[in-house]
C-alpha cells in the first residue's frame, strides 16, 4: 500500500525584499497587508489617491511612510523594492508606465480589462524588465496546493475530471467600480477558476461559456457562468458559478473537485460561503488503494486569506531571487489565463447552435 505525504508547504525566498502597496482598498487591508505581517515582511510606504484611506491603513499596519502622489512613493523608495498594486485593472497601465526600470511588481488581478491591455501590460513588462506577477492567488489556497501535491505524487492516477462549483450570495457592493463595466464575473471571479483549471490540467484547445445577468442584480454585467473547458483528450473540466444564492447558507456550495483514475479529492473554499466573514474550509480525499478507509478527511493548516497571499508574493519574490524558479504567477502565465476569458467572452457572444428543423 502506497503511501502519500500531505503538504501545503511552498518556497520561501531566503532574503525577501522590502514592498511597498499601491491602493488601499478592501482586498489590501483583508488579505495582502495581513499575510506580509504575518511572514514578517517588511511593508516600506503605502500610496491611494485617497490620502486619508492610505493614511487609515497605515496606522492599521504600522506602514512607516503615506505618500500623496505615485511620484513621491516613487523617488522615495529603495531601488529593490516590490511594488504591490491593488487598484482596478483599467488603472494598471498608467501605474506601470511610471515604475522604474528593473522593477519587482506585483499586480492584483485581473491583467487588465481586455485581452489588449493584457498585451499593452505584457509589453510594458518585458521593455522595462520587470520581474513581474499577477496575484492569481486561489491556485495557492493551502487546500488547493494540498490537492496539487497529492495529485503530483500520482495519488489519485491520472487526472481527468476538474469541477469547480459557486453556488453562493456575493456582496458586490463592496466593489463599487464593478458597477456598470461591460464585462464583470468571468473577468473579475472566474478568471481565478480557469486560471486554477489551467494549473492543473494546462491550456485547453478550446473554449465554451456562457455568463448570465441576475434579475436582481441587473445593474451588473453578469453575475452567474458555465465554462467548459475541451481538450483533445478524454478530459471534463468546468466552472459552474451563481453569485445570486440568496437563500440562506444551507445549500450553498464552493469547492473544488479532482477525480483521477485512482482517486478524487474535494477541497471546500470556506471563504465565499457567507463571505466576507467567510465558514471554515474542508479537505477530503479518496484513493483507491485505500478504497477500505472510504472519503479521509485532512486539516490543512492555513487558509485563503491571508495564507495565500503569502504565497503569491513568495512565488515573485523567490523568482527575484532565481529568475529560473517556476514562477506560477508570472505575467507571461496571466497572460495565458487574460487568453482563457477572452475566449469564454467570443463563446458567450458567438452564442449556442440553434436547434435543427
Amino acid at each position: 500500500m502506497t503511501h502519500y505525504k500531505l503538504s501545503a508547504d511552498f518556497k520561501l525566498p531566503a532574503n525577501p525584499k522590502p514592498i511597498v502597496v499601491i491602493g488601499a482598498g478592501g482586498i489590501m487591508e483583508e488579505a495582502h497587508l495581513p499575510a506580509y505581517r504575518k511572514a514578517n515582511w517588511p511593508v516600506l510606504g503605502i500610496y491611494d489617491l485617497q490620502l486619508e484611506k492610505a493614511q487609515r491603513v497605515a496606522s492599521l499596519f504600522g506602514i512607516p511612510a503615506v505618500y500623496d502622489s505615485l511620484e513621491a512613493l516613487v523617488s522615495n523608495v529603495p531601488p529593490d523594492v516590490v511594488f504591490d498594486i491593488a487598484v482596478p485593472a483599467s488603472r494598471l497601465i498608467d501605474i506601470l508606465n511610471q515604475l522604474p526600470l528593473g522593477a519587482n511588481v506585483m499586480m492584483q488581478k485581473p491583467m487588465g480589462e481586455t485581452l489588449e491591455a493584457a498585451k499593452e501590460i505584457l509589453h510594458i513588462c518585458e521593455t522595462k524588465h520587470f520581474t513581474a506577477s499577477v496575484n492569481f492567488q486561489m491556485k495557492l489556497i493551502p487546500s488547493i496546493i494540498a490537492a496539487k501535491h497529492l495529485i503530483n505524487q500520482g495519488a489519485i492516477g491520472d487526472l481527468h475530471d476538474m469541477e469547480i462549483r459557486m453556488n453562493i450570495y456575493h456582496p458586490w457592493e463592496l466593489w463599487e467600480f464593478l458597477f456598470g463595466i461591460p464585462r464583470m464575473e468571468m473577468l473579475y471571479h472566474s478568471i481565478h477558476y480557469m486560471d486554477m483549471i489551467a494549473y492543473f490540467l494546462g491550456m485547453p484547445k478550446q473554449i465554451y461559456a456562457k455568463t448570465f445577468q441576475h434579475p436582481k442584480q441587473m445593474q451588473l454585467a453578469s453575475t452567474r457562468s458555465i465554462i467548459i473547458f475541451d481538450y483533445d483528450r478524454p478530459i471534463r473540466a468546468f466552472v459552474n458559478t451563481n453569485h445570486g444564492h440568496d437563500f440562506g447558507l444551507d445549500h450553498q456550495d464552493s469547492f473544488v473537485k479532482w477525480e483521477g483514475t485512482k482517486g478524487a479529492i474535494k477541497a471546500t473554499l470556506g471563504k465565499n460561503i457567507n463571505f466576507p466573514k467567510g465558514e471554515a474550509d474542508h479537505f477530503a480525499y479518496f484513493l483507491s488503494d485505500h478504497s477500505t478507509d472510504g472519503w479521509i478527511e485532512a486539516t490543512i493548516p492555513g487558509a485563503w486569506y491571508p495564507d495565500a497571499f503569502i504565497a503569491t508574493m513568495a512565488d515573485l519574490q523567490c523568482a527575484i531571487e532565481d529568475p529560473t524558479s517556476a514562477h506560477i504567477t508570472s505575467v507571461k502565465h496571466a497572460y495565458d489565463t487574460m487568453r482563457l476569458v477572452e475566449a469564454a467572452y467570443l463563446s458567450n457572444d458567438r452564442g449556442g447552435t440553434p436547434l435543427p428543423d
